[in-house]
């Protein structure tokens, strides 16, 4: 059985999170030692390693408990499984395609920086005028 510190070190998750999602119910209610501290099972340490991992995806606690929920039904269709990894891709990709809008737009904006005064700055004033930028960011 692991303290909480030892599982947030084996899992890189930090304490406060572990306690949030045990609120959130992600992963259940500790044991309690005789000292009443927090006591965690290899189950533990493995649900908090796929809930991390899931939302290094960007997954939401809700997309992630509904993957938990399939998983504890491990002869279910994995469908579901793939509608939300197909889902995630593409918010993904708009999240990419909204990101290279923006990488066009600072190149542009500083490329006009000529190093003059700030109250010249085209820097400044495109991000205080929203109509001094090429498109809708």
């Amino acid at each position: 059985m692991l303290a909480i510190g030892d599982l947030a070190r084996r899992t890189g998750v930090k304490v406060p999170t572990i306690r949030y999602y045990e609120q959130m119910g992600l992963i259940d209610a500790a044991e309690r030692s005789e000292g009443n501290q927090r006591r965690y099972g290899r189950s533990e340490e493995d649900r908090l390693s796929f809930i991390k991992h899931a939302r290094q995806f960007g997954l939401s606690v809700e997309t992630i408990r509904e993957l938990l929920r399939l998983s504890a039904g491990p002869e279910g269709s994995c469908g579901d499984a793939g509608r939300i990894a197909a889902e995630q891709l593409a918010v993904v990709r708009q999240r990419i395609a909204e990101l290279r809008r923006l990488e066009r737009e600072l190149a542009r904006i500083s490329a006009h920086c000529h190093g003059d005064q700030v109250k010249d700055c085209y820097v400044i004033q495109a991000f205080a005028n929203h109509e001094l930028c090429d498109d809708e960011h």
